[in-house]
């Protein structure tokens, strides 16, 4: 059974991650996904990602990279499969794959930039959305 959302916020649409090179994330987050950005200027880099936005912006002013208390997890079929992925390509671990309880295992590294990329396995989630029942 669905229910019905009462307040104002939708859901999550976009995660961004300020990258001091932007070309360079732009081509490692590419890489990692396995398709290019659907927006791509000198001031945003957007990939469509099972329909949320991850998005890359070049660090300027206030917006630099690293996780100040912000955590974001994407979905993944199988966490240990994608974790040693991201190592392969060029992140470094900050948490392993942990089992949490109920089948679910996350798990986090730092892109080569600097941002914390988290990742979850979670049974009771269908990819790309939430189960229905």
């Amino acid at each position: 059974m669905m229910i019905k959302n009462s307040n104002q916020f939708l859901g999550l649409r976009t995660v961004i991650y300020v990258n001091s090179d932007l070309q360079a994330a732009r081509d490692w987050y590419a890489d990692i996904l396995g398709f290019p950005p659907y927006f791509d200027e000198p001031f945003y880099v957007g990939f469509n990602v099972g329909g949320y936005e991850l998005g890359i912006m070049p660090a300027e002013g206030v917006n630099q990279p690293g996780g100040r208390g912000v955590l974001a997890y994407w979905g993944v079929e199988n966490a240990e499969t994608s974790f040693e992925r991201l190592i392969t390509k060029g992140a470094t671990e900050r948490e392993p794959v942990t089992e949490v309880g109920g089948g679910i295992k996350v798990a986090t590294v730092i892109d080569p930039f600097g941002n914390v990329l988290g990742i979850i396995e979670n049974p009771h989630f269908m990819l790309g959305s939430q189960a229905a029942e």
